[in-house]
């Protein structure tokens, strides 16, 4: 059984974590930093026409969708960390690729390059490697955080590095941080004595299949899909209104994106805490759709001022920060035990088409007719969402858990159905292959202590 003698993530566990989350958060710096800057400044790249740079904002995107889930698969076969490495040499030279060009193409392919460094589910399956099963949660929830944090100072750093260094000095910026991350692996993160087949971090072939038919978890995806789709589309747009009727010049819009991100993510902890702890997330997940809607009517009826637009801005961020934090424990909650790690394949894969797809849409607006079209098909998307939404059922509030079987154990497994209909347990899958049991219980209802006593 295991040691349950700390509480506390050991020496290896903390220097794992914590090295893996400034991989990931390099990394997503590369990825958003272009966000608030590539529909302003790429006006000047050669051949720009808005169709093409909401193809250059989104285009990481669409390798990412594709090769994320055979780079997991891959890390599996041949080991974590190369797969890691070659990653983010693509990411390095992809962010090379972009910074040497001065044509929208150059900086398409640059994009596109970049997204095809997917090591998302290599560097979570390393975590599992290098954490106990009593602290993997914490340390998937700091890499959350990191991920989350990057995303805020993506779009603060990210103006203010281009209007030091042009478009492209933040491209020579990112592949800098991709280097950086091969260097914090190289020196930080230790090496697993073993390789964990583990579902609740990666891809299990055998879980894909019923992942796909499972509405509950569909509804999610096309959530997220949504979601990252608005996120890019938006940015087609709100950087270009707010220097045409904000008067604000390109080069002093991080302000307005500081004090968005700063407003928006104190704003969403209180939703947050009340949906978890009165178990009320559906009431909180339809109330944020419905706001960010109303955000993007905000921008298409009355942002014509500078005031109205950063007011606009907090109030999507509020809702973007709200959502984008609950749809991933959303998922946890809902999906089968055994099959978190697939669920959240098919999930990222999602996210990533939709802001491919976002970027795109977003670009062919604004050149059907200008900022306010843009919005338009915006506030259409997310009413679309909320009616996919609205019928959702309340998810189950529960723990997932991977627990070790003896041999013994493997043998006899009357435990098994014991354990399954005991109240608070809603499902546990006994995996032969990995000598495990996967378990989603209600921690109000039953501890994991009790769960443990079964085996």
């Amino acid at each position: 059984m295991h040691d349950h003698t700390s509480d506390a993530m050991n020496a290896q566990e903390r220097r794992a974590t914590s090295a893996l989350s400034l991989v990931f958060a390099f990394r997503m710096l590369g990825m958003f930093m272009v966000l608030p800057v590539l529909a302003t400044y790429g006006q000047a790249l050669s051949g720009a026409t808005p169709f093409l740079l909401g193809l250059a904002i989104g285009a990481y995107g669409l390798t990412q969708a594709v090769l994320q889930i055979p780079f997991g698969m891959l890390s599996d076969r041949f080991g974590r960390l190369p797969i890691i490495y070659i990653g983010l040499l693509i990411f390095a030279a992809g962010s090379v690729v972009a910074g040497l060009s001065d044509s929208v193409w150059g900086v398409i392919a640059g994009r596109v390059l970049q997204g095809a460094g997917a090591i998302s589910a290599a560097v979570m399956a390393l975590l599992s490697d290098l954490t106990r099963e009593q602290h993997r949660t914490k340390a998937m929830a700091v890499i959350g955080i990191s991920i989350g944090l990057s995303f805020a100072v993506a779009m603060v750093v990210g103006p203010l590095v281009t209007r030091a260094f042009g478009l492209s000095g933040l491209f020579w910026f990112t592949a800098a941080m991709a280097v950086l991350g091969i260097v914090i692996i190289a020196l930080g993160v230790p090496k697993p004595k073993v390789q964990l087949q583990h579902r609740e971090s990666g891809v299990a072939r055998a879980a894909f299949a019923s992942t796909l038919r499972n509405s509950a978890l569909l509804r999610l995806d096309f959530g997220i899909f949504v979601l990252h789709a608005l996120l890019m589309a938006s940015f087609i747009a709100l950087p270009l209104t707010l220097v045409e009727q904000g008067g604000l010049p390109k080069e002093e819009h991080w302000w307005v994106y500081l004090v968005a991100l700063f407003i928006g993510f104190f704003a969403m902890l209180p939703f947050i805490i009340y949906g978890e702890k009165q178990r009320q997330m559906k009431r909180v997940f339809l109330g944020a759709i419905g706001v960010l809607l109303l955000s993007e009517l905000f921008f298409w009826w009355f942002a014509h001022s500078l005031s109205l637009l950063v007011v606009g801005t907090v109030v999507f961020f509020t809702a973007f920060n709200l959502l984008e934090a609950t749809l991933p424990s959303l998922i946890s909650k809902v999906a089968p035990a055994g099959a978190k790690g697939t669920a959240m394949g098919v999930y990222s894969t999602s996210q990533f088409l939709g802001a491919a797809l976002g970027g795109m849409l977003g670009g062919w607006l604004f050149g059907m007719g200008g900022a306010s079209v843009v919005f338009a098909g915006c506030a259409a998307l997310a009413a679309l969402w909320l009616f996919f939404a609205a019928n959702m059922q309340e998810p189950p509030y529960v723990t997932s858990v991977r627990l070790p079987v003896s041999p013994a154990a493997m043998q006899e497994t009357q435990w098994l159905t014991a354990l399954s209909s005991q109240a608070g347990v809603m499902d546990a899958v006994l995996v032969a292959e990995e000598a495990a049991v996967y378990v989603k219980f209600d921690t109000q209802v039953i501890d994991r202590a009790s769960i443990e006593s079964y085996l």
